[in-house]
């Protein structure tokens, strides 16, 4: 019977073939955990009388959302991370020495890879699905569970398959494609279902892009998102010393699909989710025609931190200054990322237009430092969420869009056309 990349993957780890639907204990490959939800891991686990995990090599921590610490309460709250790391010997233990926000720092390490099994205390973790693998947030004591046991329960997701056709106009990216299935469908339109991302408009997405699109499933509900392995993906693990043997898995033309959805992607403009959710999102010409001012830019995250992101943000701005009333953040994904972009010199063209840079962190994103928002601001982001309240004060308003669109922004004071400049 055929079957989708999803159930392939499912099937390889328990050994006999699964379908959608069907209730499944699966062994995991990689369990990830941050320094906010890794302490309740770590206390269920001490509670449960274990004294070994499972599979310590398939056990990442990494601290980066309120990293390094913000006042005491963070302070002590990494400490319980730190002290289990040492424990029990922990290989896979990023701090402040290695820093990067995990769902950037894994896959340049090579700890994610192709046709894994992925959990991970924070919902984002589908971002993985972009290297071919199955990736989903769980909470803290599910965590536990894989620490002690090495596997978890799951219920095979339904496929929604997504078909991109036709190549994207400049400055569209593949955090627009993501944005417009989020509003198609609404921020529940795929929920515990996998988004399989497919179409000729593949080979003209970076790894990247890739990355970003896989991100954001969650926020249209679905338990991961997922693009199979192509010569894109092969290039981008070429020079990562590789936890383990890629494996490939493609969906067979026939396999079942709850529901099919058709994007031309050459006709998109970059798409702005306005406040207050993902759904809530509009094509930049209409942004730019209701005439939104804003009083911050943030460009960063676990969605758009990346190399490409701050080129695009630098090539914008360079040699131009920052609207008067405007302040700019920015957060390199990891430590690499922003030792690769100071060489190339988009650090210097970013701060000379009047940004600040900022080390890997989550904290500007979920509000928690780094970039907190006052009373009525207004934010263009590059995150993920726009939530009442996600990034400051729940009178503050958040814009989602691309790299590019937040960085013209910032220089006109107000929601722009990259292309117009």
């Amino acid at each position: 019977m055929a079957q989708t990349i999803t159930e392939k993957i499912f099937s390889e780890h328990v050994g006999k073939e699964v379908y959608a639907g069907e209730i499944i204990r699966s062994s995991i490959d990689m369990v990830i955990g941050n320094d906010i939800t890794t302490p309740i891991s770590i206390k269920a686990f001490e509670e449960s009388g274990v004294e070994k995990l499972a599979n310590p090599d398939g056990f990442s921590i990494v601290l980066d959302h309120f990293i390094p610490a913000k006042d005491i309460a963070s302070a002590n709250q990494a400490r319980i991370s730190r002290d289990f790391a040492a424990k029990h010997n922990l290989k896979n233990f990023f701090d402040e020495k290695d820093m990067g926000i995990e769902h950037a720092l894994l896959p340049e390490k090579g700890l994610v890879i192709p046709g894994d099994v992925i959990i991970g205390a924070d919902s984002h973790t589908c971002t993985h699905g972009a290297l071919g693998a199955f990736s989903t947030g769980m909470g803290s004591t599910d965590l536990a569970f894989a620490m002690i046991t090495g596997g978890n329960w799951f219920k095979v997701p339904e496929s929604i398959k997504v078909v991109f056709t036709g190549k994207p106009q400049k400055f569209v990216t593949g955090k627009d494609l993501i944005l417009e299935i989020i509003r198609m469908i609404g921020v529940d339109g795929a929920l515990y279902k996998t988004l399989e991302f497919t179409g000729d408009t593949i080979q003209y997405l970076t790894m990247d892009d890739r990355f970003a699109l896989c991100n954001m499933a969650i926020e249209a509900g679905a338990k991961s998102g997922i693009v199979a392995v192509d010569d894109i993906t092969r290039e981008f693990l070429a020079d990562k010393d590789l936890r383990d043997t890629p494996k490939e898995h493609y969906s067979d033309e026939d396999a079942t699909y709850c529901e099919v959805l058709e994007i031309d992607v050459a006709n998109l403009e970059p798409v702005i989710a306005y406040p207050f959710l993902p759904e809530n999102g509009h094509p930049l010409s209409q942004a730019v025609k209701d005439h939104i001012k804003i009083d911050q830019v943030f460009v960063g995250s676990c969605t758009n931190g990346r190399l490409s992101d701050l080129k695009v943000a630098s090539e914008i701005l360079n040699g131009k200054k920052l609207a008067s009333h405007v302040r700019m953040i920015v957060t390199p994904g990891t430590q690499k990322i922003l030792r690769e972009a100071n060489h190339l010199g988009y650090i210097d063209i970013l701060v000379d237009a009047g940004a600040v840079v900022s080390n890997p962190t989550c904290g500007a994103c979920l509000g928690g430092y780094m970039g907190i928002l006052g009373d009525n601001e207004v934010c263009i982001s590059t995150t993920n969420r726009n939530f009442v309240g996600r990034m400051g004060s729940r009178t503050s308003k958040v814009y989602l869009s691309n790299s590019a669109v937040a960085a013209a922004s910032g220089i006109s004071g107000y929601i722009t056309d990259p292309a117009s400049l």
